[in-house]
């Protein structure tokens, strides 16, 4: 194998490779990146049983060929690189990578031990590439980080005709977003429950491509239990969770709201920083919502205490509701909009916090229910 690139395409290409690869392979091969050149193209892939990775670059292939070297460091070498054309040669069992004046010689692993990639499930439709990251970011951020619990750590995605819909839950608070999608099949009806993390890693490096991302999700048979997601030269596959017993999370939504408050993001996300500070782990912040606007709390009567005033536009019954201040933060930050719409049954029921328009209108689209944490005062 032997080809020049491009030194910001080739590092590109390892550096989002590389992402994916596990920190503590069950086998050496699996910290690799394979290196594959077939007729001026050259294949880029990472691989852990799990999630898969595969780009490609266009090169100047004087020899067609593989070399599976060190995923890791190779991203840090081309990162680091002059920028200028990158010569690369497998040598015997090594890796020479010439760059400028720079040459670096790598130790290579054997291709054959390297696993199969899987192929991508059959298209089920695409979606904008853009829209798809901002929506993905919206939802992935209330997914759980207990390993222990499989389930509450991934995205479920529901295809229903032309309607896309996004849900995760940590049992503490739970994020939907619901958009549409060009669905190769109008009749379809598939649900997937894909790990949060793939699914915001691979959305985040797909929607700065612009066009479009190609969903591929098995219907049964072959390839079940796998999603793909394709856009530009890059496509990522994973295994699917087991999401047969998925909560029916949609019913945590109140049917309806006795009280809500209208708030600039910015303006309660800064009062919130500022007075959580005096707040440890495990105390909330306390939120009172009157006609007179709302009063952010936190601190005991022992402990630093600290409290700030803000303008916020309420109707209902005066209400005192405590949250945990980082759960809240996360929703004012994933709501995408400069004003929101904070929607309450009492100070005991989960609250759901809604983008609102310029008008004070709540925008469709996005929801992020957070439950309370009961306080004495």
């Amino acid at each position: 194998m032997k080809f020049r690139v491009e030194r910001d395409a080739l590092a590109d290409a390892v550096a989002w490779t590389a992402k994916s690869l596990p920190n503590r392979p069950s086998v050496p091969v699996l910290a690799g990146v394979m290196l594959r050149v077939t007729d001026g193209q050259l294949g880029v892939s990472g691989f852990d049983y799990e999630v898969s990775s595969q780009v490609s670059v266009d090169v100047q292939g004087d020899a067609d060929g593989a070399a599976l070297v060190s995923g890791r460091l190779l991203a840090e070498i081309t990162k680091a690189l002059p920028a200028k054309p990158v010569d690369i040669a497998a040598v015997g069992a090594h890796l020479e990578l010439v760059c400028g004046s720079a040459r670096f010689t790598l130790p290579t692993m054997p291709v054959e031990d390297y696993p199969t990639l899987p192929e991508m499930p059959a298209s089920a439709g695409t979606v904008d590439a853009a829209a798809f990251a901002a929506a993905v970011a919206q939802v992935a951020v209330a997914a759980g980080r207990d390993e222990t619990l499989p389930m509450m750590t991934g995205v479920r995605i529901e295809l229903n005709g032309s309607s896309l819909a996004m849900l995760a839950t940590d049992r503490y608070r739970l994020a939907m977003r619901e958009m549409q999608w060009r669905p190769d099949d109008p009749e379809i009806s598939l649900n997937a429950l894909v790990p949060a993390r793939t699914l915001a890693d691979t959305a985040k490096t797909l929607g700065p491509l612009g066009g479009d991302v190609t969903l591929a999700l098995a219907h049964g048979g072959a390839g079940e239990g796998m999603i793909g997601f394709a856009g530009g030269t890059r496509r990522t596959t994973s295994r699917l969770l087991d999401g047969a017993n998925y909560p029916p999370v949609r019913s945590l939504f109140p049917a309806a709201h006795n009280a809500d408050a209208r708030v600039t993001v910015a303006s309660l996300n800064e009062v919130v920083r500022r007075v959580a500070l005096v707040a440890d782990r495990t105390t909330p912040v306390l939120l009172s919502f009157s006609d007179e606007g709302l009063v952010v709390e936190a601190g005991g009567t022992e402990e630093a205490r600290a409290s700030e005033a803000m303008e916020a536009t309420f109707t209902g019954e005066p209400l005192t509701i405590g949250f945990n201040p980082q759960y809240l933060l996360d929703g004012l930050a994933a709501v995408g909009s400069q004003n929101a719409v904070l929607s309450f049954v009492d100070a005991f029921k989960p609250a759901v916090i809604s983008p609102a328009g310029d008008d004070g209108e709540i925008i469709p689209g996005y929801r992020y229910l957070i439950m309370p944490i009961r306080v004495t005062r």
